[in-house]
């Protein structure tokens, strides 16, 4: 099984990624304890050209880092068929104790790697390269979360086994089950619905207000933080059910079926999107007065704003398609 080719390509593709974030890593420790761009010395040249290439590799080993989220998902969901009992990815991520920790680290990675991205953009875009010091340090703190990552997805693939007895997403995401997900299946849905459609209102609302006049980028990035866990829990709580037009279907995975038009690939992207361009916004917004990215860093935030709300909105409008054109009514549960 290890020889599928999602597998070894997600597997390659973690070994190269953790290894250019150490090498990485240790340059970037030269960096911080060495770089001077008023000096002209040999080893400060070294250092600008050196800086150069990390940041075009940490740029590839980042994008694969987020599209590697969802290639792990598809991989497991069209592993679904040689574990009894699976009948998604939901019952091959349970095949062992290693399955749901990678979702959970690839989506943390997923927000991690795109505020990098935009904290190096943002600097490269300064002459003088004012958060070359920060920037790097982030890539520090990063590293240990992507290195866990590609340890726990390495654990999930070697224990694979298809003699191995699994459970169907129907007893997975019940009330019945254990873990997080069984409390928010639990909940009243009416409530989840009432906090995530608040929570898209307002940061839609905080979002627009940023544009239009350049204020609140804090409240609007703080607004993205409660977005991340509140469509999360929407999903699973109501959002998949007007989709299979099932009361009692929460799982999130189904939707990246066939049956459901793959529905939940760019349900997970606009949200996960949106989060990071907000994100973003806030991440930024305190250099927004060093001299070289005076003319920078509205620009960058606009654009990020942009993205966001324009993510936010269609994931929103295909919400709302699932829930108006469904023949399933939640009046009554």
């Amino acid at each position: 099984m290890i020889f599928h080719p999602a597998i070894l390509a997600l597997l390659v593709g973690s070994l190269l990624v953790s290894s250019m974030l150490i090498v990485s890593c240790l340059y970037g420790v030269e960096i911080l304890a060495r770089w001077n761009l008023q000096s002209g010395s040999e080893k400060q040249l070294a250092l600008e050209r050196r800086t150069y290439l990390i940041s075009t590799l940490m740029a590839y080993a980042f994008g694969f880092q987020i599209l590697s989220l969802f290639l792990f998902i598809y991989t497991a969901d069209t592993l679904a068929p040689l574990f009894v009992g699976a009948m998604c990815a939901a019952g091959s991520l349970n095949v062992n104790g290693w399955g749901y920790p990678t979702v959970v680290l690839k989506a943390v990675n997923f927000v991690l790697a795109g505020l990098w991205l935009i904290l190096n953009t943002t600097d490269n875009r300064g002459y003088d390269y004012p958060l070359i010091r920060l920037k790097y340090a982030f890539l520090l703190g990063i590293t240990p979360v992507v290195l866990a990552e590609a340890l726990t997805q390495t654990a999930y693939f070697l224990g694979l086994a298809p003699n191995i007895i699994t459970s169907c997403c129907g007893t997975l995401f019940t009330s019945d089950a254990e873990g997080v997900t069984s409390g928010i299946v639990a909940l009243p849905h009416t409530q989840v619905e009432a906090v995530f459609y608040t929570s898209v209102a307002v940061t839609m609302g905080l979002g627009l207000l940023f544009h239009a006049r350049g204020k609140a980028a804090w409240l609007f990035a703080a607004a993205n933080v409660v977005m991340l866990p509140a469509s999360a829990a929407a999903l699973i709580s109501f959002i998949s059910l007007y989709f299979y037009e099932m009361p009692t279907h929460h799982c999130p995975f189904c939707l990246l079926q066939k049956e459901y038009g793959f529905v939940g690939y760019p349900l997970y992207l606009t949200f996960l999107a949106g989060a990071v361009g907000g994100l973003g916004v806030g991440l930024i917004a305190p250099f927004k007065k060093v001299k070289s990215l005076v003319p920078v860093i509205p620009l960058m935030q606009r654009n990020l704003t942009v993205i966001s709300l324009a993510a936010y909105s269609m994931g929103l409008a295909i919400t709302l398609y699932g829930v108006i054109f469904s023949n399933l009514s939640l009046r009554g549960y």
